[in-house]
């Protein structure tokens, strides 16, 4: 892995495995503006979510062995996706720490809890049974859902809720998540006048 922090919030992470390879470039002050190809449809849809509602520029290219299963693509770009964020927050000063959101997608309805804490940590759950086994989009299993998110909060080195509250068809229980996460994130990540340095009583996140 090779990595870049460039001026500013962002960053740039090169992955390259023999299973796939990513690039990752983001913004944390952006507009939502994305170019995004991963070869699995489903998952540009759901990042292209990502970045227009959290207002992070994400940049992607990702190749890989999809022609085994694309869990490997899927993975390796989230862990690239969660070192950009991390690395983008530098020591994490003035930043509100914290972010909330409760988005619906027509039936379905996610909560995501973010804290930028330094701790990684993944709460998970509300999806109903049978979801992680749903084939969306021909390539996208449901199960990854949790394995994206479970990828980015490690590798970000943040603390994330995500509870599925409602929800029937598995496209709009999936990008529910997503969009529910990129609100918190947009929260979270966002400077915040009124705060003078690292917002925590330790001193660091």
């Amino acid at each position: 892995m090779t990595v870049d922090a460039a001026r500013g919030r962002t960053a740039r992470i090169e992955r390259v495995t023999s299973e796939s390879s990513v690039l990752v470039e983001l913004d944390l002050d952006g507009t939502g503006a994305s170019s995004i190809d991963t070869t699995v449809p489903f998952y540009d849809h759901m990042l292209t979510a990502l970045s227009k509602h959290s207002l992070i520029d994400l940049t992607i290219k990702s190749s890989g062995d999809t022609h085994i299963d694309v869990h490997h693509t899927v993975e390796d770009t989230a862990i690239a996706i969660g070192e950009a964020l991390r690395l983008a927050l530098g020591t994490k000063a003035g930043i509100r720490r914290f972010g909330e959101a409760t988005v619906p997608l027509d039936e379905a309805l996610a909560n995501a809890v973010v804290d930028i804490s330094g701790r990684p940590f993944l709460v998970h759950g509300g999806e109903p049974a049978g979801q992680e086994y749903h084939l969306i989009g021909g390539h996208f299993t449901g199960s990854l859902t949790r394995h994206v998110l479970e990828a980015i909060a490690l590798h970000a080195q943040i603390c994330l809720h995500v509870t599925v509250i409602a929800g029937r068809d598995p496209h709009h229980i999936v990008e529910a998540q997503f969009k529910a996460l990129a609100r918190a994130l947009r929260a979270a990540v966002e400077p915040d006048p009124r705060v003078e340095g690292i917002p925590s009583t330790k001193g660091a996140l």
